[in-house]
């Protein structure tokens, strides 16, 4: 039997093992390096990520309580000026998964009402043509054009207090920037202040003809005209 042995390397092929190992070391080390920091900044990132939220989901609440106490008091204003009765609106908020919940109430001294209860309607109607407005100003100017149409918003108001709220949906509309369309069954002359154009539509002799028809009064002057004068 003939033992084949390998011939042991040189000192020079050893070097050049060696000088390549070490290198490969080097490189590893550099790699292990590299991940161990990239860990600790991922774990650093998860903690504050956590505090950032809820810092931002405060922020968020306490914008959103922010907005609700300006849609309480302009809303609150606009009831008062219309009804002429000691009654605000008030909002209470929960929030859930970052959600919220808003359920509105009316304040009629130190009670609570419901807004679907109060004044046979007239007060549901008056707070939803200023949440209308308040959602309108939210949309996007470039897609939505700032139009509303207010359908029949007086049908629960006495008549002398149709003018008050013409007035605060037109001082509203020239301050927001909206056109607004009323409807309504009231008396023309209850428009007469405040709107910019009134027309009245009448009944055609045919089946379904309708005959519109611009309404022109006299001129007044709003800033003398009283409030508490029958229209």
């Amino acid at each position: 039997m003939i033992e084949h042995r390998k011939k042991p390397d040189s000192p020079e092929r050893l070097k050049n093992r060696h000088t390549r190992l070490a290198a490969f070391r080097d490189q590893a080390q550099r790699d292990r390096d590299h991940t161990r920091a990239a860990i600790k900044a991922v774990r650093e990132y998860l903690a504050l990520s956590g505090k950032v939220s809820a810092a931002l989901e405060t922020l968020n609440q306490q914008l959103f309580r922010r907005l609700l106490d300006l849609i309480e008091e302009k809303l609150s204003i606009a009831l008062q000026e219309v009804l002429e009765q000691p009654v605000a609106l008030k909002a209470d908020v929960d929030w859930k998964r970052n959600a919220a919940s808003v359920d509105f109430w009316v304040e009629r001294e130190g009670n609570r009402e419901d807004i679907l209860k109060g004044q046979g309607g007239s007060v549901a109607n008056i707070l939803s043509v200023g949440l209308r407005m308040f959602a309108l100003t939210t949309l996007d100017e470039a897609l939505h054009r700032r139009f509303l149409v207010l359908d029949e918003q007086d049908c629960w108001l006495h008549p002398d207090l149709v003018p008050r709220l013409v007035k605060i949906v037109h001082d509203a509309g020239s301050a927001l920037g909206f056109q607004v369309l009323m409807i309504s069954h009231h008396d023309a002359d209850a428009f007469s202040r405040y709107a910019d154009r009134v027309y009245r539509l009448v009944p055609g002799a045919e089946a379904g003809g309708v005959t519109v028809e611009r309404v022109d009064f006299l001129p007044i002057d709003m800033d003398a005209q009283d409030l508490n004068a029958p229209p």
